[in-house]
This record gives structure tokens, sequence and C-alpha cells, in this order.
């Protein structure tokens, strides 16, 4: 596949996780009035989103390893599937909780799978080149998935926000099926047990690659944890409706979608690595600053969303580097090393 083709294909396998987050933290609130629920209880729907769609990454990567990019991504997109459909008609907080949990499990795949092709096809610059595209067209669907989210409950209610979920993942599948070229040969002895212990135990004892590891879970971490709370600092101590909250959003992924472009234009210039200081640094002020401002004045627009603008600008700097050099030295277990 073309450079073209793999990122397009990527940033829409990427894109699932974030954008199936963010069409839902609009009507987090609400959901708390319609089930007589607690905020506690509808954050789960977000922990347990994040509990699937991490675990199973683990499972799905090396799965692609032994079946084959392709099988394995569109039998876990039939999961995200289920999920969305039970999501629809869940009576209780308590079966939204778990169908969140099987979405999050489908689009796991989405993120093993994107960094595993690319690994197979490209390395060097030239992959981080195509990670840095996903980032930029990454940056557009988040970006615009909490204003549709917002506008969509206030038209025809949350449920609906489901609707679009489950019409979402059926477009991913028809895009996975007659765009995407398998890049691996089916092998299972690479998803035995004992190979998959060896895999894991060559990764985890590369000093570089969990340090890489390490920079992508805190950064990228932190980013889910802001989007289980921003929407109850944004709504209820700021005062914006959930249309509000979902443009106001736009800030973050415009200065992720910023960054990704900047990224795109020194990268020829100065390279990956040499780009990760810097984005480090942004990433380092901007947590310090949103950390000391919620306790020191009262919130506002700004006050909140300036810091953590801030931060996905850096974050957009720091994950070329840290996604393509420490996947570089593993092509046989490129999912595993991808999970």
């Amino acid at each position: 596949m073309s450079e073209r083709r793999v990122s397009l294909i990527g940033a829409v396998l990427v894109g699932i996780g974030p954008v199936t987050m963010a069409l839902f933290t609009p009507a987090m609130p609400e959901i708390v009035h319609a089930f007589g629920t607690t905020e506690a209880a509808v954050k789960l729907t977000l922990s347990l989103y994040f509990a699937g769609f991490a675990f199973a990454q683990l499972v799905c990567g090396p799965l692609s390893d032994g079946f084959g990019r392709k099988p394995v991504t569109l039998s876990f997109f039939c999961v995200y599937l289920v999920g969305s459909l039970i999501a629809l008609v869940a009576p209780t907080i308590e079966i939204l909780i778990a169908a969140r949990f099987l979405q999050g499990i489908g689009a796991a795949v989405g993120v093993a799978v994107s960094r595993a092709v690319v690994r197979d096809l490209y390395t060097g610059e030239r992959a981080a080149r195509i990670t840095n595209l996903i980032g930029l067209i990454l940056g557009v669907a988040p970006a615009v998935a909490p204003t549709i989210g917002g506008l969509t409950m206030q038209v025809a209610g949350w449920h609906a926000i489901f609707m679009l979920m489950f019409v979402a993942g059926i477009a991913i599948i028809l895009v996975v099926h007659f765009g995407m070229v398998e890049t691996v040969e089916r092998d299972v002895s690479r998803i035995r047990a004992g190979a998959l212990v060896k895999s894991y135990a060559t990764l985890l004892s590369t000093p570089y690659f969990v340090l890489c590891s390490l920079i992508l879970a805190g950064t990228t971490g932190a980013l889910y944890t802001l989007a289980t709370v921003l929407p109850f600092i944004l709504m209820d101590r700021v005062g914006l409706t959930p249309a509000q909250f979902g443009l106001g959003m736009l800030m973050q992924s415009g200065f992720f979608f910023s960054g990704a472009l900047a990224m795109r234009l020194l990268l020829p210039r100065f390279g990956a690595l040499r780009m990760m200081l810097p984005g480090m640094v942004l990433i380092g002020v901007a947590a310090i600053s949103l950390a000391i401002g919620l306790r020191i004045t009262t919130p506002t627009f700004l006050t909140v969303m300036g810091p953590v603008a801030f931060y996905a600008f850096g974050i957009a700097l720091v994950m070329p580097a840290t996604l393509t050099s420490s996947m570089a030295p593993f092509p046989k277990i490129a999912g595993a090393a991808s999970s």
C-alpha cells in the first residue's frame, strides 16, 4: 500500500478510539439524570471503556501477528458493533457500562493494527512521516466529535450518539474490507504461549522500548484522564452547555492538529528524535500550569483549556519518534510491539 493509503486507513483505525470517547463526553452529565445515578457511576462508562481499550490491545496485536492484520481487525470491529447496539438500548447504567467495555475491546484493534501495518511496510523517517500524517488526520476527527455529539444530543437525545457510533463501525469495516491489503503472512506459531512470552520478554527487556512506552503511557494517558473530568469541570463548574462544551473541545484538537502540522514542516530539517525535547517541555509546563491553576483560581474556559491545548501541541511533537523508533527493531513481532 502507498504511504497515502496507509496514512488514511491508519487514521481511520486509530481515530475510532478517541472519537468513540469524544462523541460520548457531552452526554455524561445528562446520563447521570437519565438513569438516576451518580457521577462516579457514569465515569465508570469511560473507565471500563479505557480498560477494554488498553488490555484488549495485548490480545489483538499478537493475534494480528499470527492470523493477519485484516481478519483480526474485522473480527474486533464486529465486537465494537455489538457493544454499540447494546449501548443504544441499555436499560440501566450497569448495562451501559458493560456495553462501553465491549466498545473499548473492539476499538483497541485500531491502535494496535495501524501501528503494526506502518512497521510492516516502512521504517525510519518514512514511518515517522506516515505517523505524523496519521496525527494530522486524527486531529480533525476528535476535534469535531464532541461538537457532533453535543449537537446530536440536543437534537435527538443521547441515544442517537450510540447510533452514530454503530454507523461509524460499519463504515470502518467497509474501509478495511475494500481498502486494506494484508501486510503480514499468516503464522499461528507466533501466538503460541511460549512465543508470546518470548515476544513480550524481548520487548520488556529492551530499555529504549520501555522508556518510549512509559512516555506514551504518561502523555496520552493524561489526555484520557482529562476526558473523564473535563465534561464535569466545564459544564458543571464553568457552566457550558453540551453544545458549547463540544465546540470548546475544538481548542484541544486544534492545537494537536497544529502541533502535527508543525512537526510535518520541521521533520525534514530536524528529524523526529530532536523534536522530542521541546515536546516534552511543553507537556511538562502545561501539566504543571493546569494543576496549579485549578487549585488557586476559579476555573474559567481559558484557564482550563489553555494548558490542555498546549499539552496536546506537545504530544503531537513527541508521538512520531516514540512510536516509530521504538518499534523499528521488531519487524516479526510488530503487533506485540504495537500493543
